[in-house]
């Protein structure tokens, strides 16, 4: 009998491939032109890129002299349809492993911090949906920079709705990893090759290397 009421997953670097770095620099560079900043410096684009908080875009707008929510929606906007372009012309496509998880007989769903609008793409465009119960991201607001993983207010969310109390979390990530213990569920590293060297400080229950080692671990 399984240890494991229900099982969530991450989608980018989990189910798909995680976007270019240099695409999410130009959907914010982009996003900066379009309300008037020609020449943002590196640091800021870096800094919104890597994981801001919703203080660190209040702060760089401010610098600039621009308001928060034009911005945000344009960098939002863009950064999605740089998304939908690399997925709809094959740059960026999903894993194969990923087929594994509709042997899996527990209630399964999907919790990312991407765009929850990305993840219903995502779902169709792949044809994952008959694989996944429910699935969660983030609105595109700043204000939902605060509800990100390492915070489990998706986990969470998720957990409610497949009435679950022992669940398994898989992601590519430290923040999965910690977003996970912090909501009291266990977790499992997928160690893909771009994450492959990755030194975590906050141990998962698991490791695999593919999504296959998830099946056996919940089966």
């Amino acid at each position: 009998m399984s240890l494991y009421d229900a099982v969530l997953f991450d989608s980018d670097g989990i189910l798909v491939e995680p976007p270019a770095y240099e695409t999410k620099v130009e959907a914010t560079r982009a996003a900066f032109a379009e309300v008037g900043v020609t020449d943002p410096p590196r640091e800021q684009i870096d800094d919104i890129v890597t994981g801001t908080t919703r203080e660190r875009v209040h702060e760089i707008c401010a610098a600039h002299g621009i308001d928060v929510e034009p911005f945000w929606h344009a960098r939002e906007r863009l950064d999605e349809r740089s998304q939908f372009e690399k997925f709809e012309t094959g740059c960026r496509t999903g894993y194969d492993d990923a087929t594994s998880i509709s042997s899996i007989s527990q209630r399964c769903g999907v919790v990312s911090n991407n765009h929850h609008s990305t993840i219903e793409f995502v779902l169709d465009f792949f044809g994952f949906e008959s694989m996944f119960d429910t699935y969660y991201g983030r609105e595109m607001t700043v204000e939902s920079l605060d509800l990100k993983k390492p915070n489990t207010h998706y986990l969470d969310r998720a957990r409610t709705e497949l009435g679950a109390e022992s669940v398994l979390y898989v992601g590519d990530s430290e923040s999965d990893v910690l977003a996970a213990r912090r909501a009291g569920m266990d977790s499992v590293f997928v160690r893909r090759p771009h994450c492959e060297d990755v030194t975590l400080s906050v141990t998962p229950t698991y490791e695999t290397r593919d999504l296959r080692g998830v099946t056996d671990i919940v089966g």
